[in-house]
């Protein structure tokens, strides 16, 4: 029994197989990745991405899937892309956020003296206010790390979460 999976492409946007790169284009930008998998072919085709297996094989079976949400992931990237809505909560010492390049300073966190830092990845744009961040860009793990690394780096040590609560968190996902 074979395992099939499609992803319909939306309007307006190109997706090409170049080896095991498969490559997507549209209106907001251009996204590739490798998608080759021992016994998965891949085949782009007119308005859809076939995935498939010829093998009932449990670990083969979940890489298809996974490739589908991958391909899936990329074409809402170029059409309307991602945006992380991250909150920044502090109870006595107010956090103060400094977007520098690539990196996110983080002072006076928990009142301490050195400054934490958070890598926010290329391809994505950082927007920081009062109390909130805002990551936006067309690939969403990147976006998603990126997010991953601001909570982090405002990771409690030494003293109890549940009466600490100070920190960045992300809120929303759009």
């Amino acid at each position: 029994m074979a395992t099939v999976r499609t992803v319909q492409v939306p309007e307006g946007v190109m997706v090409t197989l170049n080896g095991p790169n498969l490559t997507v284009k549209g209106p907001k930008g251009m996204l590739e990745r490798n998608v080759w998998y021992p016994r998965v072919s891949v085949t782009p085709k007119e308005g859809e991405v076939v995935i498939a297996t010829e093998t009932n094989k449990k670990t083969v079976v979940a890489m298809v899937g996974t490739l589908e949400s991958h391909i899936r992931n990329m074409c809402r990237g170029v059409t309307s892309g991602y945006e992380y809505h991250m909150k920044v909560l502090y109870s006595h010492f107010p956090i103060q956020l400094k977007l520098q390049g690539n990196r996110l300073e983080i002072v006076n966190f928990l009142g301490e003296k050195q400054p934490r830092y958070a890598t926010i990845a290329s391809g994505v744009a950082a927007k920081v206010g009062n109390d909130e961040v805002v990551l936006s860009g067309i690939d969403k793990e990147l976006v998603g790390n990126s997010a991953a690394n601001i909570e982090h780096a405002t990771k409690i040590r030494n003293r109890d979460p549940r009466v600490f609560q100070d920190g960045i968190y992300l809120v929303k996902k759009a």
